[in-house]
Order: C-alpha cells, then sequence, then structure tokens
C-alpha cells in the first residue's frame, strides 16, 4: 500500500493544554512503530559514550549511583576540548552536503530518501548532547507519526516542516549516544501514549532531560508530578536543583525544585547542629538551606560566619571566591539583621569586593535607622523577592535597634521587639534572649520569659537585662523597662531601679506586665500592636 504523502507544516502546533484540562489527551499508542499510521522513519544512530560506564537506561542501586555516575560523565566530558568539538562538527559539516538552512540540514545521497540530520536541540549546555562524529554502534529504526511528534514538541515541528522536498518515503535521522538512548524511546513512546512505564528517580530525571532537550512540555510536567510523589530524600534534593539550569528554568519543574529546597531547609532547620553537614553542600544545597526564613540560628552573624566559611573550603583562589560571593552567596546573607560590629568587619573582608561591601554595609545601617513602622514595610514589600534580605529569620538571639549616647553620661536605649508567634512559643516555660549590645565597654543582653508568678501562681511574661560574662568587672546601672501599649501606641514605663552588676549576672522581673499569660497573649491585648510586642530598655552608668 503506498504511503500517504505529509501535508507542509505552515502553521505553528497547537498549544497544549494545561494538566489541569477536563478532556484527557487523545492516547495514539497503537500507532507507535506502526507502519499502517505512519508517514516518516526516524533513523536512530546510537554513537558510543564519551566514557564507558553504565547505560542510564539500566537500573541503578540507588540514585546515589546514579548521581555519582552522573557526576563522572560530567567530568570526562569537560576534558574535551572546545578545538575536539569543532573538528568533528566541522568534518560532518563537510560531509553532509548541508544546505543554507538555520536549524536544520539536509544530507542528500542518490540511493537513499531524503534525510534530516539533527544537531543537538538548541539550548542545550550539556556536552553529552554534542554531536560525535565517531564509529556508529548501530542504527535503530522506528515508524513515527509527525503530526502526532510535531503537536507535542517545538523541535519535531521544526524539523518536519523545514522546507524540505516532499517525497513518498521522508526519513530523518538522529544522533545520539549510547546512554541517551532508553530515555529517548521513552520520551518517543510517551508522546503518543502520554504516559511512562518509568517508576524510579534515575530513569525519570533521564526522561526529564530528554524532555527538555526536545521541548516535550507535556513529558515534563509528567515527569516532575511522578518525582514530587516519590519520598524526597537529601540526595534526590540535591540532584532535583543539580538539574540544568535549562529543566530548572520550566515552569513545570518549579514546584518540585520548591519542594526540593524545602525538604533540604527543614533538614537542616537547627543549623548549629549540622554545620559540618552543611559546610560540604554543593551551591545549590547551601543557597537552598540559607534561603529559608524559618532557620533556628544565633544570629544573622552566625549566616556570615558560616558563608564565608564555605566559599573558603570550596573556593580557594580568592578571584573566585568573590565572584561567587558576589554573584550567589551576598544574597543569602540579611546584612540588616547583623551586628554593627559584624557589619564593620565586612568592610574590611578580602573575600569581598570593596565596592559590594561599601553598598552592603550602607543599606543594612540605613534599614536599621528607620523607623519601626518604614523597617516593617521595607519587610513586606520584600517578602516574596528573590533577596529577602530585610525579612529577619527564627533567631536563637533576637535582633536589636540600639541608641547610644556618650554624654553627658555613658547611656543607650535598646528597642527589642517579639512577634506574636514568637511569644506564643515561650508557653509554658521558654525564654527568648536579645543578640548583644554594648554599653561601657561591657556586653549585655535582654531575655524575656514566660515563667510562674510566685504569688499568684500562674504564668506570665518576665524581662530581665543581663551582663555578658567579661573579667572581675562591676559598675552600677540604672535601667528602665518600658512596653508599647494600646490606643495610644506609646511606651509605658513598667519598672525602674538600680543594679551593680558583675560578669554573669542579670537583674529584671518575673511579671513584668503585672497580668496572667492568658490575659497578654488574648486577641484584645493592649499589648500587641500589629501582631508585635514592643519593649524597650533605657540602661545608664552611673558616675
Amino acid at each position: 500500500m503506498k504511503e500517504a504523502k505529509v501535508e507542509q507544516f505552515s502553521d505553528p502546533p497547537p498549544v497544549m493544554e494545561s494538566d489541569s484540562s477536563p478532556s484527557p489527551e487523545p492516547d495514539f499508542t497503537f500507532a507507535f512503530n506502526d507502519r499502517n499510521f505512519s508517514d516518516r522513519v526516524l533513523r536512530i544512530e546510537i554513537l558510543p559514550d564519551i566514557l564507558d560506564y553504565k547505560s542510564d537506561g539500566e537500573a541503578y542501586a540507588s540514585i546515589s549511583e546514579w548521581a555519582r555516575n552522573r557526576k563522572r560523565r560530567r567530568a570526562e566530558s569537560k576534558r574535551e576540548s572546545a578545538e575536539d568539538i569543532i573538528v568533528r562538527c566541522e568534518e560532518q559539516v563537510l560531509n553532509c552536503n548541508m544546505p543554507d538552512t538555520e536549524d536544520f540540514a539536509a544530507c542528500e545521497n542518490q540511493d537513499e530518501d531524503a534525510v534530516g540530520m539533527i544537531e543537538s536541540p538548541s539550548g542545550s549546555n550539556d556536552s553529552s548532547w554534542i554531536w560525535d562524529c565517531s564509529t556508529v554502534l548501530r542504527v535503530e529504526t522506528i515508524h513515527i507519526s509527525s503530526p502526532i511528534l510535531a503537536a507535542k514538541s517545538p523541535f519535531f515541528y521544526k524539523l518536519f516542516s523545514n522546507g524540505m522536498e516532499q517525497s513518498e518515503k521522508r526519513q530523518a535521522t538522529l544522533r545520539i549516544h549510547e546512554s541517551e538512548e532508553a530515555a529517548l524511546m521513552d520520551l518517543l513512546n510517551f508522546m503518543y501514549s502520554n504516559t511512562l512505564s518509568t517508576t524510579t528517580a534515575p530513569l525519570l530525571l533521564d526522561v526529564l532531560k530528554a524532555a527538555d532537550k526536545f521541548a516535550v512540555a507535556s513529558c515534563m510536567r509528567y515527569c516532575s508530578r511522578l518525582l514530587g510523589q516519590l519520598p524526597m530524600t537529601r540526595d534526590s534534593a540535591l540532584l532535583y536543583l543539580d538539574l540544568p539550569s535549562s529543566v530548572l528554568m520550566v515552569d513545570a519543574v518549579q514546584s518540585l525544585t520548591d519542594t526540593a529546597k524545602k525538604f533540604l531547609a527543614d533538614c537542616y532547620r537547627e543549623l548549629s547542629k549540622f554545620v559540618d553537614e552543611v559546610l560540604n553542600l554543593p551551591l545549590a544545597g547551601i543557597e537552598a538551606v540559607l534561603s529559608s526564613d524559618d532557620l533556628q540560628v544565633a544570629s544573622e552573624d552566625a549566616i556570615f560566619d558560616l558563608v564565608l566559611k564555605w566559599a573558603r573550603l570550596h573556593y580557594r583562589n580568592v578571584e573566585d571566591r568573590r565572584e561567587v560571593i558576589a554573584s550567589r552567596l551576598a544574597r543569602l546573607i540579611r546584612f540588616p539583621y547583623m551586628s554593627c560590629r559584624k557589619l564593620r568587619k565586612v568592610l574590611s573582608c578580602n573575600d569581598f569586593d570593596p565596592q559590594l561591601a561599601s553598598k552592603i554595609v550602607l543599606e543594612a545601617l540605613f534599614y536599621k535607622s528607620e523607623t519601626p513602622h518604614r523597617q516593617r514595610f521595607l519587610a513586606v514589600e520584600n517578602a516574596n523577592a528573590t533577596y529577602r534580605g530585610f525579612v529577619d529569620r527564627s533567631y536563637k538571639y533576637r535582633p536589636v535597634k540600639l541608641v547610644e549616647f556618650e554624654l553627658p553620661r555613658p547611656q543607650c536605649i535598646v528597642y527589642l521587639d517579639l512577634k506574636r508567634e514568637e511569644c506564643a512559643r515561650l508557653f509554658p516555660a521558654g525564654r527568648v534572649y536579645s543578640q548583644a549590645f554594648h554599653l561601657g565597654g561591657q556586653g549585655f543582653f535582654l531575655s524575656a520569659h514566660c515563667n510562674m508568678d510566685q504569688q499568684n501562681s500562674f504564668q506570665c511574661l518576665g524581662l530581665f537585662l543581663g551582663m555578658q560574662e567579661k573579667g572581675s568587672v562591676s559598675f552600677a546601672v540604672d535601667y528602665e523597662f518600658s512596653v508599647r501599649v494600646k490606643p495610644s501606641e506609646e511606651f509605658l514605663s513598667k519598672y525602674k531601679g538600680t543594679y551593680t552588676f558583675t560578669g554573669g549576672k542579670a537583674v529584671g522581673y518575673r511579671n513584668l506586665l503585672a497580668t496572667p499569660w492568658t490575659t497578654f497573649m488574648a486577641d484584645d491585648s493592649i499589648y500587641f500592636i500589629n501582631s508585635v510586642l514592643h519593649l524597650r530598655a533605657e540602661l545608664t552608668i552611673r558616675q
């Protein structure tokens, strides 16, 4: 029976319906590799891999083994010089009598039908997909329906509408490496059936990469959805984040990468317990962890120190280190929440470009000088930005705002803000500490407690002022504790007194507000303004 001729494609392929569409995709499984329902032959030339390794089509013991193998392939691929690649491609051009077409080339052969020679899909950054004109290991042929493939993939649409002279038998040739064969066959089958028999993460990742190379968006969505249903592990999360940038930028993969980032952030939420593990994470991993708002860390100063330590461990060259800090790592640090003492170190740090360091520190200091209302506005405005520098984390030591005076006497006013949810977590016997601040050359801190009122036997809010242990210096300090209240929203003084501090000592009040915890935390509480408790401590050194 004479095969039907293919009509020339004159219009772009239709836009694929989203996964939420109520109409199921048509199933053309019966037509896959069937001569009776095909108008072309796809000739697949299988080339040897750059490195002799297990084919990705074979089963791996774990996703870790697959990842290690993939890294080996990447390393080996990079050893090939650009000159070698260009030479091979030039040899192919000379052998193929290529016409002047933008995306595809046709090879003429008197004994065979017209053949469409396909280069690596545009936009590919993976050197393993570059043409290799070495010996062909074997050739596979598949009968295909060009309308089905063109409807699923802009890549195949371009191939089948490149203006070549029509004939009764049309053949297109595709060259791939041996390790890519299984993924390509699964992809072609999916374009007919809208389903995959593959269920393991390594094989799904291979198909996902193939779908990206050949622009089959529906398959990328399908693979991403199946991968999202598999149990997430540290290795798999890191692997998802290490996919080629072309894959990571696709909307269909975004939910998978978001889940991987959240998984890693949750794994290392208590950062101080996993410092060594975090230091050994790759760049994509540490970015995922340090982008989280929920890290339980002493202060942003600790994040700064961790980033520097990671950069020095992974980038021994100073110039390389400066580059990765400027382009990727600096945005992970929330400089406005660092202490002023640590910000001074940013200016003198050789790992930061001087201009970048100056810009960062100025921005942080300007933020610290803003009014609380303006700070909250910047945090809300910044909440959905890539750089979340104005959004604080779940610091173990809460940031404070400090106003210092040297004359007529050493004095400082310290502001400590606590969110309602932070206060709620203190019940029934918790405490939260402020970052250290300095007065008269000594370090002090504030601590808020949920403790038992000894006289009335109920829980209440306590506030204490302590001096860090440092030598045997002692001096008297006048102090006053205040809290902002509604409806005036002014600070109301609660307690004042004088205390002679020595290293490690603290003074305060177990029931600062003279009210039970339930009243303090009630929905109509006068102490929360826009769900924030505003505390103030004024300290003056006695002469």
